[in-house]
């Protein structure tokens, strides 16, 4: 019988005396927090932006209100982009105005983000977060911990080593969120009874030179030019700052072969300019299991701490879930993902969504993993937001819950 393939193993010590010993070394905390993993929901921004139809504001409320209650602790609820290039994003101020004066009712501490090409952009989120703040507070705008808003009590400081991952089983309620000073301060709100909520922006660069150009209109060198003040700015008002890095497993314009290397050069000056989170985007969707296991590889030995990663994957050959195990295995704890799967990419022709909320909670779930997420609720949000723009929701496990609830 032929030996598992290192990045299809189930995650878990190599022998049952090992896995005694891995058992009896980890705290209860320390094991809590290898089982927990955050999932960063962009529906309402990357699942929209590339709908040609116009999604009423309405519905996005109504959207972003939905997922508050679902679990999910960060939402990405719009991008302070061109209208003329992004149309679909065109009332993300509305957006935020109204998250900051009425927050959603929910019982959870939540971290709304935006995303912010430019410094026109940032001073733009500014003014509406500095409009929207009480007289009796300061003029910083948003106040946000650069903690991880929805981590679990204690985060492993140091990565699983490569070759021997952590384990990956729970006795414990995989639904059940682990209990955790939040960290977040607290956005305006009319009533005391709301739990602290955040908001957040995000930044976005590439991995290649040509979608560089394609995305946002400049050379990579020049794009991290334009994020120094943006994120200079950030960190005086102690807002917390995520940053996207597009096509690291396959561009549209250079093909598959995009250099692990250059991505974890990227991430490092990132991170020393202040992010405090990179989320690797397969923005087309044609990443692979070895060359997942391969990028995740070298940003390890590039020295770059599994805790300041996420990973984003795209569903476009049906590879996003074989992908996220991969990352699992190699200690990443962060996932990006869309209820229905929705999103998809104007400037990466053919790639389709990401990876649906449901299908990767469900598979979380099945490995003993802990989220925190009602996967009831996603999937009936997804089927909701999918019946509006026209169409079946994309998620497997989606249509599968939403046919056992009738």
């Amino acid at each position: 019988m032929l030996a598992p393939k290192p990045w299809i193993r189930i995650l878990r010590c190599p022998s049952s005396f090992h896995e005694i010993v891995c058992q009896r070394s980890l705290t209860t905390t320390a094991r809590r927090a290898a089982e927990h993993v955050r999932i960063v929901e962009v529906g309402p921004r990357d699942g929209l932006q590339n709908e040609r139809s116009t999604v009423p504001l309405e519905v996005k409320l109504e959207f972003i209100r939905r997922l508050s209650n679902t679990g999910v602790r960060d939402i990405e609820a719009g991008a302070f982009v061109s209208s003329k290039w992004v149309p679909q994003m065109a009332n993300s101020s509305q957006i935020l105005e109204h998250l900051l004066s009425q927050p959603p009712p929910t019982t959870d501490p939540i971290a709304y983000s935006f995303l912010i090409p430019n410094l026109k952009g940032f001073e733009k989120f500014l003014s509406i977060a500095q409009a929207s703040q009480p007289s009796e507070e300061t003029e910083e705008g948003p106040i946000v911990s650069p903690e991880i808003p929805n981590g679990p009590p204690t985060t492993p400081t140091t990565p699983p080593p490569v070759e021997e991952p952590a384990s990956n089983t729970s006795t414990q309620d995989p639904n059940e969120m682990p209990s955790r000073t939040s960290g977040v301060d607290q956005i305006s709100t009319s009533s005391s009874s709301y739990p602290h909520q955040s908001t957040e922006i995000s930044i976005f660069a590439a991995a290649t030179e040509s979608f560089s150009k394609a995305n946002i209109n400049c050379t990579i060198a020049e794009s991290i030019e334009r994020f120094r003040p943006i994120m200079s700015l950030a960190k005086e008002r102690n807002i917390r700052i995520r940053a996207y890095i597009s096509v690291v497993l396959g561009c549209p314009y250079e093909g598959p072969n995009v250099s692990p290397a250059k991505v974890a050069e990227l991430s490092r000056t990132l991170l020393e300019m202040g992010a405090d989170e990179i989320s690797l985007g397969d923005t087309t969707g044609t990443g692979t299991a070895p060359r997942t296991q391969e990028l995740l590889k070298t940003m390890y030995s590039s020295g770059i701490a599994n805790k300041d990663l996420a990973v984003h994957f795209h569903d476009t050959y049906g590879q996003a879930l074989v992908n996220s195990v991969v990352a699992l295995e190699h200690g990443i704890r962060v996932f990006d993902s869309s209820v229905g799967g929705l999103g998809g990419c104007p400037y990466s022709k053919g790639a389709t969504g990401n990876v649906a909320t449901e299908d990767l909670v469900y598979c979380l779930h099945s490995l003993g993993l802990q989220t925190g997420v009602n996967i009831e609720s996603v999937a009936k949000i997804g089927g909701w937001i999918s019946e509006i723009l026209g169409r079946e929701t994309d998620s497997r496990a989606g249509k599968a819950i939403l046919a056992n609830l009738q």
